[in-house]
């Protein structure tokens, strides 16, 4: 070997380096003597006697880079980590179970939380101290990591029994969380009544959205504002949906060239953005553009859906079919340097005339909106900019148009953000219910074959022998599947098989609901466990019902189920969701902005779907009735296909008993209340008909 490879070789390396999570081994040539989670680092910290050093962040995460660098990477710190402590790295994708209960543990110590996650724990993995980020210096009214460090390993070496009292009483909190009580009150549209109420006092009538900076896109509480406009034709819930939805698009949390959303924005106005993007959030946000679509007509809004979703198929997506996790803020050691611009950069690419409009246009100036740089976001519409540069309402569209294309090509030149390529199975049956749904209410067939092909590859690889897995990397199924795995999947499915009247994707949906049931189900107080039986490293078993980031495993299985019951008649799936529902009843009063996904499903819950069959004697047939049948937004429809002679079908789904093809030419149906219209055949009379 010689001399310049010997020097740009790594000093350190530890365990990290045999993981797939590019997380993890990011974190694999740190003087820290890390151990993944597992059986060989507690039994040492037993052995030993030594408290744990838990630190859990994912690979997308500007903070927990900044720690690696200023502390992990630190020769000194890392001794005194080494020295006093087992030091133990996860991956909050890969373990989200982990993440969960340690993060409770921590928000119960500190009062707040967020990655990456530091956590101290015994030997029994009882955490007894925390935090989040620590700067390696005393700085933004932060202890040190050095003193944190110095400060726990002395307290567990001289007070053994403050660290048994405080490790036992977040113990018992944590224990606390997860009891449950069904609500014994009717379940009734005034919970409806008061959600809504609620979050029209707390609407941001200047911004749109909810609350301060940061401020997140709520998805699902939107979603449940589309429901309750569609029950109650209330247009002040709908505007809040429009207003908010056009100001993101026009925001820098919307990626203005490639498409997709950042994280959340840093500021109230959604102006400058965390710059990570991450599988879930496009998935949520893609569908809740395609309703309001549905609802309002709008091309604005079917533009982002597709504009977000073609991101997705172009950077996110596995040449087999799965969807990446995430793109990182950083490129170049630099948050967010692949997406802003300076004034100077236009004006090298564009001619000086066309620069200003789209310095205009796009907000560039000289002195910036982040670090000196601009994020772009659309600062005058192309309506102003015409009448600005006395220009016609065509020119300008397609000035900014080959201006968008230019800018693009010349920001693919750029070093790109790192990308988590693990595929997780919860995130991508999120992707997977956007994809198919866009299929088929956008009529578009290559979206469908993603869906189809993306379903196909989960169902091969993140299952065996019916049970499913969490992660899917580097041609390896890991990790057992959590709820939100099954849920998030069978919710995908089902959609698919709505969009496209296929039956294998309903019974593979039916066959992850049955293990979903025996895996998860919790016999004694209801609901479902986060976490598999058969986990043996968890000190609590968590239940989630809040709809976060993500909606909660909980709120998508009430509504799965609803959906399974409507279709199939089968009543079992109509209790599990109505126990799930009252279990939440009293927090969907108290905190409905934390429970949009649950507030959904209760709104289907208290409805009466449209029915609609078809029968046609091929799905092209049958094309042109589907096409009528997705196009306006009927939330809580349900629809069921049949396709030549299938029996199969007509076992499954009692909707189809005594239907059939009027005079051989493909038919619709449509019910409601429990009262029938007359079938018709042409898809004008059945748009009509939903109308």
């Amino acid at each position: 070997m010689n001399q310049e490879a010997r020097a740009n070789e790594p000093r350190y390396t530890n365990r990290l380096i045999n993981e797939t999570s590019p997380y993890l081994r990011q974190h694999a040539h740190n003087p820290v003597d890390w151990y993944p989670w597992g059986e060989e680092a507690i039994e040492r910290a037993r052995r030993e006697n030594k408290p744990i050093l838990l630190s859990i962040g994912y690979s997308a995460c500007h903070w927990c880079h900044v720690m690696e660098r200023e502390s992990f990477a630190s020769e000194e710190i890392a001794r005194l980590m080494n020295e006093n402590f087992i030091n133990i790295k996860v991956d909050r994708e890969e373990r989200p179970d982990l993440d969960q209960i340690y993060m409770n543990a921590v928000q119960m110590m500190t009062g707040h939380g967020g990655w990456p996650l530091t956590v101290f724990l015994t030997p029994d993995l009882v955490p007894f101290y925390g935090g989040t980020y620590f700067p390696p210096e005393d700085r933004y009214g932060m202890p040190s990591f050095r003193r944190v460090l110095l400060a726990v390993a002395e307290a567990y070496r001289n007070d053994p029994e403050g660290i048994k009292r405080s490790a036992w009483s977040v113990l018992s909190a944590l224990r606390r969380m997860n009891v449950t009580q069904a609500s014994s009150e009717l379940l009734s549209t005034e919970i409806l009544e008061r959600a809504y109420a609620s979050l029209s006092r707390s609407f941001d009538q200047v911004y749109g959205g909810w609350g301060r900076a940061p401020k997140f896109p709520a998805a699902m509480n939107m979603e449940f504002l589309l429901r309750f406009y569609h029950r109650t034709r209330r247009s002040a819930a709908l505007e809040m949906v429009t207003f908010t939805c056009r100001r993101m698009a026009e925001g820098g949390i919307y990626d203005q060239l490639g498409g997709g959303f950042h994280r959340y924005s840093t500021d109230e106005r959604w102006l400058v953005p965390h710059f990570e993007k991450m599988l879930y959030d496009n998935a949520l946000l893609s569908l809740l553009y395609l309703h309001v679509y549905q609802v309002t007509g709008e091309i604005l809004f079917r533009r982002i859906c597709e504009e977000t979703l073609d991101w997705v198929v172009r950077e996110m997506r596995d040449e087999s079919g799965g969807f990446y996790s995430t793109q990182d803020a950083d490129s170049e050691g630099e948050e967010g340097k692949f997406f802003v611009w300076t004034r100077k950069e236009i004006f090298e690419l564009f001619e000086p005339g066309e620069a200003e409009i789209v310095c205009a246009h796009f907000g560039i100036t000289e002195t910036g909106n982040f670090e000196g740089r601009n994020v772009l976001h659309i600062a005058r519409p192309i309506e102003a900019l015409a009448d600005d540069f006395h220009l016609s309402l065509e020119e300008a569209q397609r000035i900014i148009e080959n201006a968008r294309r230019r800018l693009f090509v010349a920001r693919e030149r750029r070093p790109r953000p790192g990308r988590d390529e693990k595929i997780l199975t919860s995130w991508n049956g999120l992707m997977l219910q956007s994809f198919a749904e866009a299929a088929a209410i956008l009529d578009r067939d290559d979206y469908r074959e993603i869906a189809e092909r993306n379903a196909r590859f989960l169902l091969e690889h993140a299952r065996h022998d019916g049970h499913l897995y969490h992660v899917y990397k580097d041609g390896r199924a890991l990790f057992d599947g959590y709820l939100d795995d099954y849920a998030f999947l069978a919710r995908g499915l089902l959609a698919l098989h709505e969009a496209t009247g296929t039956l294998e994707w309903l019974e593979e949906a039916l066959a992850l609901s049955e293990r979903m049931i025996e895996e998860f189900w919790d016999e004694e107080q209801g609901g479902f466990f986060y976490a598999g039986r058969n986990r043996d490293d968890l000190i609590v078993r968590p239940k989630d019902f809040f709809d976060n980031a993500t909606p909660s495993g909980n709120s998508v299985a009430a509504e799965l189920f609803l959906r399974l019951a409507r279709l199939t008649g089968r009543e079992e799936f109509n209790r599990y969701a109505v126990s799930i529902l009252r279990l939440l009843r009293d927090a969907m009063l108290s905190y409905p902005s934390a429970f949009g996904g649950a507030l959904s499903a209760l709104d289907l819950y208290l409805s009466d779907p449209v029915e609609i069959v078809i029968i046609a004697p091929t799905k092209e047939a049958g094309r042109e009735l589907r096409r009528k049948a997705w196009r306006p937004f009927l939330p809580n429809r349900v629809l069921v296909q049949s396709f030549g002679e299938d029996e199969r079908a007509r076992k499954l789904l009692p909707l189809l008993d005594g239907r059939a093809m009027r005079e051989g030419r493909p038919t619709a149906y449509v019910c409601q209340n429990r009262v029938c219209r007359e079938p018709v055949t042409s898809a004008d009379e059945l748009a009509q008909q939903l109308a």
